[in-house]
């Protein structure tokens, strides 16, 4: 197949110049993500999943690890490069990100202006031959919110593209990777109908939730639930007053029982709303990095918390 670029195609073949330092020059050249990268095709490729040697993979969040371990099973070895607690919209890549990309075969990342510190770890990285996957290429992005894989009909999606991109790349296996995928929709199905059987619980009145930071759009869209309000309405940019006494008054208005936030963020602004506003604070729902916990360590199980948590608050 001829390469294309990125955004046109499922997989992308990137070649990257040999020889980059990990000092203080490259970290600098990190940092600046608007040069243009080349596609080609490497004249040396990585190898593929064996009986002994697994391909290595890499994600950009630790969200996306659970899909391409759901789909290559032991065919595959995944690492993610933003670390598991960590955000990724505001992360600073490492020289240690750059160490991962050069012994991975297959990079999946979400995509949907979430990266926007990739391109430049890439521009810079000493990658050989790397396979790129956008997961949530071919979705509608409402708002340009990147929290896709939220709703787990649209990580069905994901999975299907990972299927794909390990299918093209070693097709030798592809029999169980598709097998695996079929099997991992199914988990999804039944997670989808577990999540709508919870939130029917909740009176739709109630339905109603105040978040740190809107990863819950389309979460929201698939089993009735509400956004009234954004505390961060991008990543760093805090509410001004009036803003922040607008947010006060929903609450109030329509008797939501808690604020949602992360651990990855700052509970001080969550904490100062639901002080004004005489309501409580979630500050441990996971979204952008699953967890260490054996209930959040995965998509499904940390879905699955989310929810209860959610549930709990509402009612």
């Amino acid at each position: 197949m001829q390469a294309m670029p990125v955004t046109r195609w499922l997989v992308v073949p990137r070649l990257r110049a040999f020889g980059a330092t990990l000092g203080m020059t490259l970290l600098a050249l990190v940092a600046c993500s608007g040069s243009h990268v080349r596609t080609t095709t490497a004249s040396v490729r990585r190898p593929v999943a064996s009986a002994t040697q697994p391909m290595s993979v890499v994600t950009t969040i630790s969200t996306l690890n659970s899909f391409v371990e759901g789909v290559g099973g032991d065919l595959v070895r995944v690492q993610s490069l933003v670390p598991i607690g960590a955000s990724p919209e505001t992360y600073q890549p490492t020289p240690q990100n750059i160490a991962v990309l050069s012994d991975a075969r297959l990079l999946v990342e979400n995509g949907a202006g979430l990266e926007t510190w990739l391109q430049g770890l890439l521009n810079n990285a000493n990658t050989g031959h790397l396979d790129i996957v956008v997961a949530s290429q071919g979705l509608p992005v409402i708002g340009s919110n990147p929290h896709l894989w939220m709703d787990p009909q649209y990580a069905k999606h994901y999975v299907g593209r990972i299927r794909d991109a390990l299918v093209s790349i070693d097709p030798a296996h592809r029999a169980q990777y598709e097998r695996n995928a079929t099997a991992y929709d199914r988990k999804l199905d039944a997670l989808t109908a577990w999540i709508r059987s919870r939130v029917d619980t909740v009176p739709k009145q109630q339905r109603v939730l105040v978040v740190f930071h809107n990863a819950w759009q389309y979460y929201d869209d698939r089993f009735g639930i509400q956004t009234l309000g954004i505390i961060e309405e991008a990543p760093g940019q805090e509410p001004n007053p009036h803003d922040f006494g607008h947010l006060v008054d929903l609450a109030k208005q329509h008797h939501v029982h808690a604020i949602f936030g992360e651990p990855e963020y700052s509970p001080k602004l969550a904490d100062a709303l639901a002080h004004d506003a005489g309501i409580s604070v979630v500050e441990n729902l996971y979204d952008d990095s699953i967890g260490t916990s054996p209930d959040v360590s995965n998509y499904i199980s940390m879905l699955r918390y989310d929810t209860r948590e959610i549930v709990r608050s509402l009612k």
